[in-house]
C-alpha cells in the first residue's frame, strides 16, 4: 500500500525507492503469496484478524489491501452484520480484490497517508505487508490516519515483513523480491504507532517473518 507517485518507476511495473513501491502485477503477487506462506495464508491471516479483535458488526478498514486478502477473512468476522472496507493505491490489485470479494466488501482507490474514511467510524483497522511499501516520508502521515479512522477503543493491527537477519539470506530475498524485502521496518512501524497516539501497543510475531504491532485509540 504505497504512494503513487511515477517518479519512483522502475523494472517490472513495481515503484521502487529506498523502501516503497507500488505493485501492479496482481496475479504474480497472488502467487508468490501463497507460495510464501507455505500452506499456512489462512491460518496465518485467521489469526491477524482474531489479534484484532474483529467481531460480527464491526467495521473494519484494510489499509494496503492488495489484491483483498486480509479483507475477505476480516469479512468471514465481521459476518454479514459488519463491513469492511479495502483501501489501496493500484488499481490492478483492486480489480483482482474486487472479482473475489463477498457484498459486506467494498474497495477504494487511494493512499495510506489520505484514507477515504470518516474520522472515529472504524471499529479496526486492520494492515498488513503493506508498511514497507510506503515512501519513508508518508509512514507517520499514514499511521496518523488510521489513528484518525479509528473510534474511541478502537483497535489497531499493523503487521509487516521482517526479512531474516542473516546477511546473504536477505541479499537473496531482495534480488528475488525487490529491495523493500530487504528492509526490517519492526522498530518504524512501534514508533510510529506509538507517536500517533496509541495507547496499549504491544508486540508480537505470525510465523517467522511476520511481525505485529498491536494498539488501541483512546
Amino acid at each position: 500500500m504505497p504512494h503513487s507517485s511515477d517518479r519512483h518507476r522502475a523494472h517490472g511495473g513495481v515503484l521502487h525507492h529506498a523502501h516503497g513501491g507500488v505493485l501492479h502485477h496482481a496475479r504474480g503477487y497472488e502467487i508468490v503469496s501463497m507460495l510464501a506462506f507455505g500452506g499456512f495464508r489462512r491460518h496465518t491471516y485467521d489469526a491477524l484478524v482474531h489479534a484484532s479483535g474483529a467481531q460480527p458488526g464491526d467495521r473494519v478498514v484494510d489499509v494496503g489491501c492488495g489484491t483483498g486478502y486480509l479483507t475477505r477473512r476480516a469479512a468471514v468476522a465481521v459476518t454479514h452484520t459488519g463491513t469492511v472496507t479495502g483501501v489501496d493505491p493500484s488499481p490492478q490489485m483492486l480489480a483482482l480484490a474486487r472479482r473475489h470479494a463477498p457484498p459486506t466488501c467494498t474497495f477504494t482507490e487511494a493512499g495510506g497517508e489520505r484514507l477515504p474514511v470518516d474520522d472515529g467510524t472504524a471499529d479496526r483497522v486492520v494492515s498488513c505487508l503493506a508498511f514497507h511499501h510506503i515512501p519513508p516520508e508518508l509512514r507517520a502521515d499514514a499511521v496518523r490516519e488510521m489513528h484518525r479512522v479509528l473510534r474511541p477503543g478502537g483497535r489497531l493491527l499493523v503487521a509487516d515483513f521482517r526479512p531474516p537477519r542473516a546477511w546473504p539470506a536477505r541479499h537473496l530475498l531482495g534480488a528475488v523480491a525487490g529491495p523493500a524485502m530487504r528492509y526490517d521496518g519492526s522498530d518504524e512501524v512501534l514508533a510510529a504507532v506509538e507517536a500517533a497516539g496509541f495507547h496499549d501497543v504491544t508486540t508480537g510475531r505470525q510465523r517467522p517473518l511476520l511481525f505485529v504491532v498491536t494498539a488501541t485509540r483512546p
